[in-house]
């Protein structure tokens, strides 16, 4: 009998259990009961948010995946109260090299678009709060994406409504040698932005508030092909909300930044198979 082929679903078990080998070790301490591993809890917690749902779902719906199963070493699943746990003790620092693993997966050209988007901080009934006549909070979450691959360099998350220029210099700075061209809108027009791009070796294509005819002849001699690929960033902000959901589910702001990172890693996996 022919053997199945291996489903996306499967490849992305693979791939993110090998990304999780690579960037903790097996076990967090070495007083751990050695239940299970930090890396079957990693694929779990990715698991969860490609299929955009809780804890108690997801292992749910494991009970008739034995090859996923298989695929992680699972003998036995963990309660959702422990998924929770770990969720907590995982900083964001492992999700941020995670993050950078699964970039490697994808062929980056280094033209890099940089654009925010709102994310909700609840995920009550749009016909609920109207009536309610309630405002949900929002988080701003900004994104460096690869326009060539869609592949999600970095993250920057706020619950303030901090400005665009006050977000990007911390961005250039963390992926020095990966950006080679930043395209931005007119939200970074900041002459403090295009120098410190400059030192970093990084060319500046961001639009200018046109106050002037000045500001419209430099606009105008923007390379329009170049420039034009900006709006991968929007494919990428839409394809996020519509595959991961458009708001987040944990209620601790601190678990929201992690949450939104595990949502980049996941795209950028399934970017990659």
């Amino acid at each position: 009998m022919q053997a199945l082929p291996k489903s996306r679903l499967f490849r992305f078990v693979e791939q993110a259990m090998h990304m999780a080998r690579r960037a903790v070790a097996r076990y967090s301490s070495k007083f751990s009961k050695r239940r299970y591993t930090l890396h079957q809890h990693i694929v779990l917690l990715c698991l969860k948010v490609r299929k955009n749902t809780t804890y108690r779902t997801l292992l749910d719906e494991l009970i008739e995946m034995p090859r996923i199963r298989r695929a992680i070493g699972l003998k036995e699943l963990p309660s959702p109260s422990t998924l929770c746990k770990v969720f907590n003790r995982l900083d964001m620092t492992v999700w941020r090299v995670l993050l950078n693993l699964s970039v490697t997966l994808l062929p980056t050209n280094g033209v890099v678009g940089i654009d925010a988007s709102g994310f909700d901080r609840s995920h009550a009934s749009k016909h609920y709060t109207k009536r309610a006549e309630l405002t949900i909070q929002q988080l701003k979450v900004t994104l460096l994406v690869d326009t060539r691959a869609n592949a999600i360099l970095d993250l920057h998350v706020t619950t303030t409504r901090k400005h665009d220029t006050k977000i990007a210099p911390s961005l250039i700075k963390r992926n020095v040698g990966e950006v080679a061209v930043l395209l931005g809108d007119k939200g970074y027009d900041d002459q403090k932005i295009r120098a410190l791009a400059r030192e970093t070796g990084v060319r500046p294509l961001i639009k200018h508030r046109e106050f002037s005819s000045l500001h419209k002849a430099w606009n105008a001699r923007l390379n329009a092909d170049l420039y034009g690929q900006r709006s991968q960033n929007e494919t990428v902000n839409s394809r996020i909300k519509r595959k991961y959901g458009a708001f987040v589910r944990s209620r601790h702001w601190w678990k929201q930044f992690r949450e939104l990172a595990v949502g980049c890693l996941t795209h950028n996996i399934n970017k990659a198979l």
